[in-house]
């Protein structure tokens, strides 16, 4: 019941605080919660954004799934993928109860649409978020400088200007000023939340602008806020999915879309592998290659 009350308050933009009239003082109420409670809640959460999502895409055609033990808990994937004009070349919802909730959607080649990681990991007393829209094209946004700027001709050459080119297309259509102000009040929602480092330049080479990385302590104000943080990551993805005007023109776009989509996909797999080795020691392999969805068999047959 707390939690659900928080929740409400989290979506109506209401903080947590108490206010003692004697003293004029407002402390914020934080209540520590447990993983095996917030694992129970951050499921049930993503089932609903799972529900939604499938009744907005109703082509989308359920796959194998898996059920099993991870380290003695259960562990759940429901799979999905809508090929043709719907365009979903994947959508993994993965559960491990007291330990991790991830919800990934690769989209099929005909859109330019950004895919959608949103991975929840719980610990004893902490857990991590991480929400990125990842970019269809390369706009070397892992180049970045601190003041937001980034290398020009004189540096890259000719490429900078194909850069960011790539850059602006996105911005105009999905990283928005609006977009970007989504993800600052999702930051700002948290109770101590820190930025966790970039584990590695393929990491880096696979986010987006907008990506959030954080571990936070587990209380049952952070659990609602990361259950409307999840929930509104889930929400820009499916307007962008639903909008006909992302489609590629017919032809040379989509064989590109394709052949940087396999690349990415491919990075991505590995990044996710180092995440959950380091969670869950050799099961994060198999919980890797559930959420990952096909890959290119040479890249998964072949060592890479």
């Amino acid at each position: 019941m707390w939690i659900l009350l928080l929740l409400q308050a989290v979506r109506h933009g209401q903080g947590f605080v108490v206010t003692h009239h004697h003293h004029h003082e407002r402390t914020v109420a934080v209540r520590a919660t447990t993983a095996a409670t917030a694992g129970v809640t951050f499921a049930a959460a993503q089932a609903e954004t799972l529900a939604k999502i499938r009744a907005a895409i109703p082509l989308l055609a359920e796959k194998d799934g898996w059920s099993g033990e991870v380290e003695g808990k259960r562990g759940k994937l429901e799979a999905f993928d809508a090929p043709g004009t719907p365009n979903v070349a994947w959508l993994s919802s993965l559960t491990v109860d007291e330990a991790l909730c991830s919800l990934t959607v690769f989209n099929g080649p005909l859109t330019d649409v950004p895919h959608l990681a949103s991975r929840v990991v719980l610990e004893d007393s902490a857990m991590s978020l991480f929400l990125d829209w990842r970019p269809r094209a390369y706009g070397a946004y892992e180049m970045v400088r601190p003041d937001g700027t980034y290398p020009g001709p004189e540096e890259l050459g000719r490429d900078a200007f194909a850069y960011s080119g790539a850059r602006k297309s996105m911005e105009s259509k999905f990283y928005t000023p609006e977009h970007r102000e989504l993800v600052d009040s999702i930051l700002k929602s948290f109770e101590g939340a820190t930025k966790l480092s970039v584990a590695s330049d393929l990491d880096l080479l696979t986010r987006g602008p907008c990506c959030v990385d954080v571990e936070m302590p587990l209380t049952d104000l952070n659990v609602a806020a990361v259950i409307v943080a999840r929930a509104k990551a889930a929400d820009a993805w499916l307007a962008w999915h639903l909008d006909p005007q992302h489609a590629h023109k017919p032809g040379a776009p989509v064989n590109t879309q394709y052949v940087f989509d396999t690349k990415a996909k491919q990075n991505m797999y590995g990044v996710l592998l180092d995440v959950l080795k380091a969670r869950f020691g050799d099961d994060g392999v198999q919980l890797t290659a559930l959420d990952s969805g096909p890959l290119d068999e040479a890249y998964v047959g072949g060592g890479s």
